[in-house]
Protein backbone atom coordinates (compact mmCIF):
# COMPACT_ATOMS: atom_id res chain seq x y z
CA UNK A 1 0.00 0.00 0.00
CA UNK A 2 0.92 3.94 -0.59
CA UNK A 3 1.87 5.97 2.72
CA UNK A 4 3.73 8.97 2.98
CA UNK A 5 6.07 8.24 5.33
CA UNK A 6 8.80 10.46 7.08
CA UNK A 7 12.63 8.97 7.28
CA UNK A 8 14.15 12.27 8.93
CA UNK A 9 13.36 15.41 10.98
CA UNK A 10 12.60 19.10 9.53
CA UNK A 11 10.72 20.59 6.68
CA UNK A 12 7.74 18.76 5.28
CA UNK A 13 10.25 18.14 1.93
CA UNK A 14 11.52 15.30 4.42
CA UNK A 15 7.89 13.37 3.37
CA UNK A 16 7.89 10.68 0.95
CA UNK A 17 5.21 8.89 -0.91
CA UNK A 18 7.04 5.07 0.19
CA UNK A 19 5.16 1.78 -0.98
CA UNK A 20 5.05 0.05 2.70
CA UNK A 21 3.24 -3.21 4.00
CA UNK A 22 -0.28 -3.09 4.49
CA UNK A 23 -1.20 -3.58 8.05
CA UNK A 24 -1.50 -7.40 9.33
CA UNK A 25 -4.87 -8.51 10.54
CA UNK A 26 -4.94 -10.06 14.34
CA UNK A 27 -7.62 -11.40 15.83
CA UNK A 28 -8.87 -7.77 17.60
CA UNK A 29 -8.28 -4.85 15.26
CA UNK A 30 -10.16 -3.64 12.71
CA UNK A 31 -8.44 -3.27 9.26
CA UNK A 32 -9.57 0.58 7.74
CA UNK A 33 -9.77 1.49 4.10
CA UNK A 34 -8.55 5.28 4.68
CA UNK A 35 -10.66 8.19 3.06
CA UNK A 36 -9.86 11.48 4.83
CA UNK A 37 -7.28 12.00 7.25
CA UNK A 38 -7.03 15.68 9.05
CA UNK A 39 -3.78 16.90 10.23
CA UNK A 40 -3.29 18.64 13.25
CA UNK A 41 0.09 20.47 15.70
CA UNK A 42 1.24 16.85 16.81
CA UNK A 43 1.78 16.00 12.76
CA UNK A 44 4.07 19.65 12.68
CA UNK A 45 5.80 18.67 16.12
CA UNK A 46 6.72 15.08 14.80
CA UNK A 47 7.82 16.51 11.48
CA UNK A 48 10.03 18.93 12.64
CA UNK A 49 11.38 16.74 15.86
CA UNK A 50 10.82 19.85 18.14
CA UNK A 51 9.53 20.07 21.10
CA UNK A 52 12.73 17.18 21.41
CA UNK A 53 10.78 14.55 23.06
CA UNK A 54 8.66 13.98 20.42
CA UNK A 55 11.46 11.89 18.96
CA UNK A 56 10.59 9.64 21.67
CA UNK A 57 7.36 8.72 19.86
CA UNK A 58 8.69 9.21 16.14
CA UNK A 59 12.14 7.83 16.49
CA UNK A 60 15.41 8.57 17.73
CA UNK A 61 17.84 9.97 16.63
CA UNK A 62 15.50 9.91 13.38
CA UNK A 63 12.63 8.48 12.37
CA UNK A 64 12.36 5.53 10.43
CA UNK A 65 8.75 4.92 7.90
CA UNK A 66 6.98 6.72 10.78
CA UNK A 67 3.79 7.05 9.08
CA UNK A 68 1.74 10.86 10.10
CA UNK A 69 -1.80 11.75 10.72
CA UNK A 70 -3.71 11.17 13.95
CA UNK A 71 -7.69 11.76 12.93
CA UNK A 72 -8.75 9.46 9.99
CA UNK A 73 -12.04 8.50 8.55
CA UNK A 74 -12.80 5.49 6.43
CA UNK A 75 -14.26 2.05 5.71
CA UNK A 76 -14.33 -0.87 7.79
CA UNK A 77 -11.95 -3.50 5.52
CA UNK A 78 -11.82 -6.48 7.37
CA UNK A 79 -12.29 -7.31 11.52
CA UNK A 80 -10.55 -9.31 13.78
CA UNK A 81 -12.07 -12.38 14.71
CA UNK A 82 -13.11 -10.71 18.26
CA UNK A 83 -14.41 -7.66 17.08
CA UNK A 84 -17.88 -7.60 17.94
CA UNK A 85 -19.19 -4.01 17.03
CA UNK A 86 -17.67 -3.33 13.33
CA UNK A 87 -17.97 -5.33 10.11
CA UNK A 88 -16.65 -4.62 6.48
CA UNK A 89 -18.38 -1.98 4.99
CA UNK A 90 -19.29 0.31 7.87
CA UNK A 91 -18.46 3.95 7.86
CA UNK A 92 -16.33 4.81 10.93
CA UNK A 93 -13.59 7.48 12.08
CA UNK A 94 -11.30 7.57 14.63
CA UNK A 95 -7.79 9.19 16.39
CA UNK A 96 -5.89 6.29 15.24
CA UNK A 97 -2.46 7.22 14.42
CA UNK A 98 -0.87 6.21 11.33
CA UNK A 99 -3.46 7.80 9.12
CA UNK A 100 -1.33 8.69 5.96
CA UNK A 101 -1.82 5.46 4.31
CA UNK A 102 -4.55 3.63 2.22
CA UNK A 103 -4.90 1.58 5.46
CA UNK A 104 -4.53 2.17 9.16
CA UNK A 105 -4.97 -1.17 11.83
CA UNK A 106 -7.59 0.51 14.92
CA UNK A 107 -8.51 -1.41 18.22
CA UNK A 108 -12.13 -1.65 18.29
CA UNK A 109 -11.85 0.74 21.26
CA UNK A 110 -11.17 3.86 19.27
CA UNK A 111 -13.13 3.74 16.55
CA UNK A 112 -16.68 5.31 16.24
CA UNK A 113 -19.40 4.98 13.50
CA UNK A 114 -19.05 7.89 11.53
CA UNK A 115 -22.89 10.30 11.62
CA UNK A 116 -24.46 10.14 8.41
CA UNK A 117 -24.70 13.64 7.97
CA UNK A 118 -21.34 14.32 7.88
CA UNK A 119 -18.48 13.75 5.16
CA UNK A 120 -15.71 11.43 5.69
CA UNK A 121 -13.07 15.06 5.60
CA UNK A 122 -15.47 16.67 8.27
CA UNK A 123 -15.82 12.97 10.63
CA UNK A 124 -11.50 13.25 10.14
CA UNK A 125 -11.22 16.65 12.02
CA UNK A 126 -13.18 15.59 14.85
CA UNK A 127 -10.92 13.38 17.20
CA UNK A 128 -8.15 15.01 18.50
CA UNK A 129 -10.17 18.34 18.47
CA UNK A 130 -12.72 16.91 20.50
CA UNK A 131 -11.22 14.59 22.51
CA UNK A 132 -8.96 17.38 24.20
CA UNK A 133 -11.67 19.51 24.53
CA UNK A 134 -13.39 16.68 26.26
CA UNK A 135 -11.03 15.54 28.50
CA UNK A 136 -9.80 18.87 29.14
CA UNK A 137 -13.35 20.27 30.49
CA UNK A 138 -14.63 17.04 31.94
CA UNK A 139 -11.70 15.21 33.18
CA UNK A 140 -9.00 18.01 34.07
CA UNK A 141 -11.52 20.43 34.67
CA UNK A 142 -14.54 18.86 36.36
CA UNK A 143 -16.75 21.15 34.48
CA UNK A 144 -20.58 20.86 36.34
CA UNK A 145 -23.51 22.63 35.03
CA UNK A 146 -23.76 26.12 36.21
CA UNK A 147 -20.52 27.14 36.35
CA UNK A 148 -18.93 29.57 33.97
CA UNK A 149 -16.24 28.71 31.98
CA UNK A 150 -13.95 31.22 29.50
CA UNK A 151 -12.94 29.61 26.31
CA UNK A 152 -9.51 30.91 25.31
CA UNK A 153 -8.92 30.33 21.63
CA UNK A 154 -12.47 29.37 20.62
CA UNK A 155 -12.47 29.36 17.09
CA UNK A 156 -9.38 26.77 17.46
CA UNK A 157 -9.45 23.06 16.54
CA UNK A 158 -9.95 22.37 20.15
CA UNK A 159 -11.73 25.29 21.27
CA UNK A 160 -14.42 25.29 18.41
CA UNK A 161 -15.19 21.97 20.73
CA UNK A 162 -14.73 23.16 23.72
CA UNK A 163 -17.26 26.14 23.47
CA UNK A 164 -20.31 23.43 22.40
CA UNK A 165 -19.07 20.59 25.00
CA UNK A 166 -18.84 23.20 27.86
CA UNK A 167 -22.35 24.33 26.99
CA UNK A 168 -23.86 20.81 26.83
CA UNK A 169 -22.33 20.28 30.53
CA UNK A 170 -24.29 23.35 31.71
CA UNK A 171 -22.49 25.65 31.87
CA UNK A 172 -22.33 29.50 31.23
CA UNK A 173 -19.30 30.45 27.92
CA UNK A 174 -17.76 32.82 27.04
CA UNK A 175 -15.13 32.40 24.09
CA UNK A 176 -12.52 34.80 23.13
CA UNK A 177 -10.03 34.50 20.54
CA UNK A 178 -7.27 36.57 18.64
Amino acid sequence: MKAIVQNDYGSPDVLDLAEIAQPVMKDDPVLVRVEAVSLNAGDVFAVRGSPWPIRLIAGFPKPKNYILGQDMAGVVAAAGSSVTQFRPGDEVYAASGSALAEYVSVAEDKLAFKPANLTMEQAAAIPTGAITALKGLRNAGKLQAGQKVLINGASGGVGTFAVQIAKALGAEVTGVCS
